[in-house]
């Protein structure tokens, strides 16, 4: 029988990720393509947390299907991700984030607030062995990762006050192709992590520009 992970086995260490629990906060042009590609990479265990509805323009910039309109957005989730492994454990929780939902070692957070953030930092940061922040505003992204004391240092310096935040939230100017850039380089600092590889734990990249900036922890 062929073996649908032979062609990762060699980048993705099958062990480790089976033992992990994900938890996707906010399942929009972010968080849905990091719960597709976390499904796609093998996750055993897998939680959407989401209180939002699938709108018209979500088909377009969050990548939802027509017949998914008025679904709650990690019902249809949770349909998408079955499409690719129905042997997959889904907890789905269709309310906002509430600390009482923590749950798992490894967090994305895909949010489209500052001050939302900051609430689910200080609730999860302590379950948190792995934690990735997917920022977007039109064609620039940020990823920002938590796995050592270093990005435990850095990640709440950039939880500024709201009226720092540039302009418009996550979702005012958005693409599909951002949002899908942004999750594989999420997965990719999770692989990282998986593999004993320090996360880079500061990325930002503007598309238009061309321009990429690191920050890595200092050895």
């Amino acid at each position: 029988m062929i073996d649908r992970f032979s062609r990762q086995q060699d980048l993705i260490p099958t062990l480790q990720l089976q033992s992990v629990t994900a938890t996707v906060i906010g399942v929009g042009a972010i968080g849905r393509q990091v719960a597709l590609q976390l499904a796609a990479l093998g996750v055993q265990r897998l939680t959407l947390i989401d209180f939002d509805s699938v709108e018209l323009t979500n088909v377009t910039t969050q990548g939802y299907r027509q017949s998914d309109l008025g679904l709650a957005k990690v019902l249809a989730t949770e349909r998408a991700v079955r499409e690719i492994d129905p042997l997959i454990e889904v907890t789905t929780i269709n309310d906002r984030f509430r600390p009482r939902h923590v749950a798992g070692e490894a967090f994305f957070c895909c949010v489209d607030s500052i001050s939302t953030r900051a609430a689910i930092w200080r609730a999860a940061h302590l379950n948190a062995r792995f934690w990735s922040d997917g920022r977007m505003l039109g064609e620039v992204l940020r990823i920002l990762t938590v796995a050592d004391d270093a990005g435990r240092e850095h990640y709440p310096t950039t939880l500024f006050d709201h009226s720092e935040a540039q302009a418009g939230s996550c979702t005012a100017r958005s693409t599909i192709y951002t949002a899908n850039i942004a999750a594989g380089l999420m997965l990719h600092q999770f692989s990282r992590w998986l593999r004993n590889i320090e996360p880079e734990m500061d990325v930002t990249f503007n598309l238009l520009a061309s321009d990429w900036a690191v920050l890595a922890a200092a050895n």
